[in-house]
């Protein structure tokens, strides 16, 4: 029978080891986005849940938030925002992307 001490040490292992694996997959999808002068950062407005995350990281200033207002009308929100990325101040560093929790930014050709 396996005793607690055995398999806290099996699952930390089993950790370890899908940390690895998962890290690996998210650098390879890092490299495959496109980036640097030539492109630029487009946000799917559907996808966007206006949480912040993209300003916070975007040294250019390139991303503003706006509001608008909900398609449902049901309800009614005071603060439904969106992202916008400025095509002039953007230098293409592919921050936004990678911070984006819900994957609404892409990167584009200029």
């Amino acid at each position: 029978m396996t005793d607690h001490i055995d398999l806290t040490a099996r699952r930390l292992s089993q950790q370890k080891r899908i940390r690895m694996m998962m890290n690996a997959i998210r650098s390879e999808e890092r490299a495959k986005i496109k980036g640097g002068p030539e492109a630029v950062a487009w946000v799917k407005e559907e996808l966007c849940i206006g949480c912040d995350q993209c300003t916070i990281v975007c040294d250019d200033d390139a991303i503003e938030i706006y509001g608008v207002p909900l398609k449902s009308p049901i309800m009614i929100v005071d603060s439904n925002k969106k992202a916008k990325v400025l095509r002039d101040p953007c230098t293409g560093c592919k921050l936004c992307v990678l911070a984006c929790p819900t994957d609404a930014i892409i990167m584009i050709d200029r």
